[in-house]
């Protein structure tokens, strides 16, 4: 169903120049399309009032912590307005109370510092105290994809394997 203007939702395409489906793989197209032909994209986004749409997100980065709907997206603009901040990409990370709370990797600006604790302490005036940063790790650099983007899932692999005892 459509959502009012300013309402975060899942966005959905249709239109002549699309795919009809994933070839010889009934299952992904069923589960992509809906009965009426839109296209479910996986990401997230806000119609403004005149109609403009802002990409905030992808839905399976979406962090579910307590039963509320995290974006990391808006994490990590408020991690990196940090001073010293040059980077930031947050992920879910499992929690036995929560089910998920977010985790922030952080690079610095060269010639500056700081500590998880002070980055956590500066993201507390800008965010919900669900979306503030449980931990904060700083790398001296992100792992990217061949593109150049942050490689989210590489981070995930990276503390899946500290949190199973391997310390990768």
């Amino acid at each position: 169903d459509p959502v009012p203007a300013g309402t975060p939702g899942l966005l959905l395409v249709r239109g002549p120049n699309l795919m009809r489906g994933y070839l010889n793989r009934p299952e992904a197209t069923a589960a992509a399309f809906t009965a009426d032909g839109w296209f479910r994209t996986g990401d997230l986004g806000v119609l403004d009032a005149d109609g403009y749409l802002r990409i905030t997100g992808r839905i399976k980065d979406l962090i579910i912590s307590g039963g509320e709907n995290l974006t990391p997206a808006r994490i990590e603009e408020a991690v990196a307005a940090h001073p010293a901040v040059q980077e930031a990409c947050v992920i879910g990370v499992a929690d036995p109370l929560r089910g998920e709370v977010p985790k922030a990797f952080v690079t610095l600006k060269p010639g500056t510092a700081a500590e998880p604790l002070e980055i956590r302490s500066f993201c507390r005036g800008r965010l919900s105290a669900a979306e503030v940063p449980r931990e904060v790790e700083i790398l001296s650099e992100m792992p990217r994809t061949f593109t150049g983007k942050i490689h989210k899932r590489a981070l995930r692999e990276r503390e899946a394997g500290k949190r199973a005892g391997r310390g990768d």
